[in-house]
């Protein structure tokens, strides 16, 4: 979305990571220094962000390990996330507004095509297809270590957690796999240290969204 953004178009910030690494709060956190730069912004989140892609979330966050294989997970995600674009980001963008989402194409990247097996041309075919050149401006990678992200993301207990089930050594894979994700597209990702405190961690976020988009008045945002 960089490489072709109109003047005037929201900008659009990813955070991603493994289950538990703080991506809800560090999300909110971000929004609201946004706001209080008088910076029009939108919070979402994947799988969901728009009515039918709030069901196929209930489909894809609950329930047994094995209800489906990598391939399903990915067209289900892939079906949420065009309906998520379509009704929710690209509308507020083109009005100017800001939109930070909880996840977006990366974690398919990691999810399905690393740890699930599928390989990222596989996911990137499909992604060409649905979402085309509509990426982040900004990916923001909140790094933890699994042992403590499922800790964290068991301690929330709200019965979505079917990826958290399927154990350290999957999420593991995640882990490694948005960390490479990040390494291999310097210009648009950013890896954050989320083992810190939380404001510790919001500080770095909004440093890195300050510099890489151009809004250094969310540097000083207490």
């Amino acid at each position: 979305m960089s490489e072709n953004r109109q003047p005037g178009r929201g900008r659009f910030i990813a955070i991603e990571g493994v289950d538990g690494a703080g991506k809800g709060v560090q999300s909110r956190l971000l929004r609201d220094a946004l706001l209080s730069c008088k910076v029009p912004v939108l919070l979402t989140r994947e799988p969901g962000g728009s009515p039918g892609a709030e069901e196929i979330r209930a489909l894809l966050v609950s329930g047994a390990t094995d209800k489906w294989d990598s391939m399903t997970e990915l067209l289900l995600v892939y079906a949420a996330r065009r309906s998520h674009l379509q009704q929710t980001i690209l509308p507020a963008l083109a009005q100017g507004t800001w939109v930070i989402s909880d996840r977006f194409a990366d974690s398919s990247r990691a999810f399905q095509g690393i740890a699930g097996g599928l390989g990222l041309d596989v996911v990137e075919k499909i992604h060409q297809e649905v979402v085309g050149n509509n990426n982040p401006d900004l990916v923001l990678v909140l790094d933890l270590d699994p042992r403590l992200s499922l800790d964290r993301a068991k301690a929330r207990g709200t019965g979505e957690d079917r990826f958290e089930k399927k154990g350290e050594a999957y999420q593991r894979k995640v882990r490694d796999g948005f960390r490479m994700l990040a390494q291999r597209s310097p210009q648009t990702h950013r890896l954050i240290d989320a083992s810190a405190s939380v404001e510790a961690v919001a500080l770095a976020i909004r440093q890195q969204v300050a510099a890489a988009l151009q809004l250094s008045a969310l540097v000083s945002v207490e």
